[in-house]
């Protein structure tokens, strides 16, 4: 009797190489993870003695944010070669993508660490804590909407799906009874 083998763990199949969507639960798990740490590290400090949160942090963000929206809204357009339009160029997209990838999971654990801070912030009673709210509210709903335009652009560097009529011949799917 023969065995079928399995790839080698980590192996080098045919899918290991191929890069896959951004999961929702990594960013999930990360930003939890960076929120924990938050926690940890503000807890453990003499808050008053820190200076003041800065806000160039949350524009910084939040201008990440309007760039991948706009790039999501432009490379979809491109892709789908929209009237008035340049063709896309394909390096572009997978640079786009890596983009996306990358500032999805970044803006999440930017975002855990302000969910905790804004957390924390929001129990102390301290005029420091009380005066860093705004920054660390800011730069909470910054960072979120970095993970949402990052996790838009990545879905607008898709290739659309074409109908079956449009396919090539030899792509054509057979179906049974049919020739």
């Amino acid at each position: 009797m023969t065995q079928a083998k399995s790839p080698p763990p980590g192996g080098s199949g045919p899918d290991r190489s191929r890069m896959g969507p951004t999961r929702i639960s990594t960013l999930v798990v990360a930003g939890l993870a960076a929120a924990a740490v938050a926690w940890l590290l503000i807890s453990t400090l003499y808050y008053s003695g820190i200076p003041r949160l800065p806000w160039l942090p949350v524009v910084t963000l939040a201008a990440l944010a309007l760039l991948e929206a706009y790039a999501a809204v432009n490379t979809r357009g491109r892709i789908e070669r929209k009237p008035g339009r340049d063709p896309v160029n394909p390096l572009m997209v997978a640079r786009f993508v890596v983009l996306a990838k990358a500032s999805a999971l970044a803006a999440a654990i930017f975002a855990g660490f302000y969910a905790g801070l804004t957390g924390w912030l929001f129990v102390e009673t301290t005029r420091a804590a009380t005066e860093d709210r705004p920054a660390a509210g800011g730069g909470l709903l910054a960072s979120l909407a970095l993970v949402g335009a990052a996790l838009w652009l990545e879905r607008s560097c898709r290739v659309p799906e074409r109908p079956d009529d449009e396919r090539e011949p030899d792509q054509r799917e057979s179906r049974p009874g049919q020739r």
